[in-house]
């Protein structure tokens, strides 16, 4: 028979099973909370760019076409849900495109004249950011076979010269340097963007093109270079903006910061792009 006194006993001890659970699970608690708050309190990359998502067509000048690809394959690496398309061509004719209606979302141009074609149409968001330079060079097919030495060379009887035409950046920074020096070309050709100019010398239809030094430098020894000190009288500034009413306009912003960031510097640098 149970007494009163095991009773109480018993009592005392199912109380105390219960109040050392209640601890027991109450540190538990407080544990997992814990551990819930530090792992949210600092996201991972991922979560920080986890809101971009979604595709954006971006208007290059054609001088920018590789180191553009290479810009965009990082900032798709970055933000895996996103998609970059290019489109590039003489900064003019990109204009042409925009003003007509071209579902563009960012427009990088070659230079500030037709980077205000867009902002006089009213077309860019914002006020467009200055992301790099560019000097011209003279590039001859390997090996130099026209014996090209410098700039009045270039006017010489006989020798076949490609040039952009004069609406285009680089055409119009070669007019520049005419005036400057004096020394009026004849080119044989006038391409509607560098690459083109480029091609042609690359290829052996031309003694020699006017290009810029990233064209040269991206070329590797499909062409060479000649002294070209002239050229430093001449910088094409390279200006990016987000197009009013841009498709997926969060994305387009942030590919502008990242051209303009650190990271797209450095590319740019890398590729023979001065600051701007």
């Amino acid at each position: 028979m149970r007494t009163a006194a095991t009773s109480a006993r018993t009592g005392h001890r199912g109380l105390r099973h219960v109040v050392c659970a209640a601890a027991l699970a109450a540190a538990v608690a407080v544990g997992v909370a814990a551990c819930s708050s530090s792992s949210g309190s600092t996201p991972t990359p991922a979560a920080a760019t986890s809101s971009l998502s979604g595709p954006i067509t971006v208007f290059a000048a054609a001088s920018l076409t590789k180191t553009f690809i290479q810009l965009g394959a990082d900032f798709e690496k970055a933000n895996p849900t996103t998609k970059v398309t290019f489109s590039f061509a003489g900064s003019s004719d990109l204009v042409s495109q925009i003003t007509e209606g071209a579902p563009a979302s960012v427009f990088a141009s070659a230079d500030q004249a037709n980077m205000k074609k867009v902002t006089d149409a009213g077309l860019a968001s914002g006020v467009p950011v200055d992301f790099a330079t560019n000097v011209l060079a003279i590039a001859v097919p390997p090996g130099n076979p026209a014996k090209i030495t410098g700039w009045n060379e270039l006017a010489k009887p006989g020798v076949k010269v490609v040039t952009c035409a004069p609406q285009v950046p680089c055409g119009a920074a070669t007019v520049k340097v005419e005036k400057s020096t004096g020394v009026t070309l004849h080119p044989v050709s006038e391409e509607s963007a560098v690459t083109d100019v480029l091609g042609k010398v690359s290829s052996g239809e031309a003694d020699a093109g006017i290009v810029y030094v990233t064209d040269v430098t991206g070329a590797g020894s499909s062409v060479e270079s000649v002294p070209f000190p002239e050229a430093a009288g001449v910088v094409n500034v390279y200006p990016i903006t987000v197009l009013k009413g841009a498709p997926n306009s969060k994305v387009a912003d942030a590919f502008v910061e990242f051209v303009t960031g650190p990271e797209g510097q450095k590319v740019l640098s890398d590729a023979g792009f001065g600051k701007p």
